[in-house]
């Protein structure tokens, strides 16, 4: 049997016509825009399993009232010891410096600094 493909446009005409809900089967598909625009025409969408929109990921999070934030994690800077021992780290924080200025926060310069060198292997 054919699939039906709906389009938000298509949703739109059923709301217009009165229509309230659309059984939906496994040979119903709904576009996202289609199915975001019946949820926000109030048409329900009838289905003999869980209410998940076709290939669509599960997305808890958008529907939180709040978005829920990620608390940043600061890494320990660097003692000052061991960055100042590193040349390569004093011409780079030099560069940068000379570039941004004060635009920059010095401890977090010395921070992703030292992360660079390390990961890189510069001494």
């Amino acid at each position: 049997m054919p699939k039906k493909f709906f389009t938000d446009t298509d949703i739109e005409e059923l709301h217009r016509k009165g229509i309230k809900s659309l059984q939906m089967t496994d040979d119903v598909v709904l576009t996202d825009l289609a199915y975001e625009k019946a949820k926000r025409l109030d048409i329900q969408l009838i289905y003999d399993r869980a209410d998940n929109p076709p290939a669509a990921p599960v997305r808890p999070y958008l529907s939180d009232k709040e978005p829920q934030r990620a608390q940043p994690k600061i890494a320990p800077v660097p003692s000052a010891s061991s960055q100042a021992d590193s040349d390569i780290a004093k011409r780079i924080r030099s560069a940068v410096l000379a570039k941004l200025g004060n635009q920059v926060d010095a401890k977090l310069l010395d921070n992703i600094i030292h992360r660079v060198v390390k990961a890189t292997g510069l001494k």
